[in-house]
């Protein structure tokens, strides 16, 4: 088994703190979020010759801070939920939008950040930070922090319910903005499913993610 598109992660290798920027290829080729590492125009390059679409998960700067670099190099899309000077596509929940060989629907998922969005094909899902496979706080099933101006931990476990709602029973990958990905099959014998629903009941004990939060 693995995801129905071929997903680099651009970030892998970075030397500062940043989310994983992936590159989606097919024919479509898309970037899902920017990254902090200087360079990322140069990494898409390493891979396809131009680049059709951005779509942004969320605008925290860990996500968005080397766009500026990607949108002046290749002149793409740019698809966002929240307002952004380039912005050229308004994302919404229930719309979709094409990122390589596949059609992506758009579910709203605020409370790590209130413009979160996450992509959901009939195989594969990037979830941003709102649920990850690995952090320092969970190893196979965690969420995003809560604990910032602008957050909301119930909101979030809203959004979790959400996504699970709408998941393709037939979603094998996640991609996530920070950590590892997820593969069923690969990565571990569970699904998708699976680890979104650890990481809701790890959310719903309410618990701080960080001790130090």
């Amino acid at each position: 088994m693995g995801s129905g598109v071929t997903v680099r992660n651009l970030t892998a290798d970075a030397e500062e703190f940043t989310c994983n920027a992936y590159l989606v290829a097919g024919d479509r080729p898309t970037l899902v979020d920017a990254g902090t590492m200087p360079g990322v125009a140069d990494a898409v390059r390493d891979h396809v010759d131009d680049l059709d679409a951005v779509v942004l998960t969320h605008q925290h700067r860990d996500h968005v801070a080397r766009l500026d670099e990607v949108l002046d190099a290749f002149d793409p899309t740019l698809y966002a939920y929240g307002a952004h000077p380039r912005r050229d596509e308004e994302l919404a929940d229930g719309d979709a939008v094409q990122m390589g060989d596949e059609a992506f629907d758009v579910v709203y998922t605020p409370g790590h950040a209130d413009d979160h969005v996450s992509l959901v094909s009939e195989r594969t899902l990037f979830s941003g930070d709102v649920v990850v496979y690995e952090d320092g706080a969970f190893s196979d099933g965690s969420f995003g922090r809560t604990d910032m101006a602008g957050q909301s931990r119930e909101r979030l476990i809203e959004s979790l319910y959400d996504l699970l709602d709408r998941l393709p029973e037939t979603v094998e990958a996640m991609y996530a903005g920070h950590g590892g990905p997820y593969v069923a099959g690969e990565t571990a014998d569970d699904s998708v499913r699976e680890v979104i629903a650890r990481a809701l009941t790890r959310a719903e004990r309410r618990e701080p993610k960080y001790p130090d939060e």
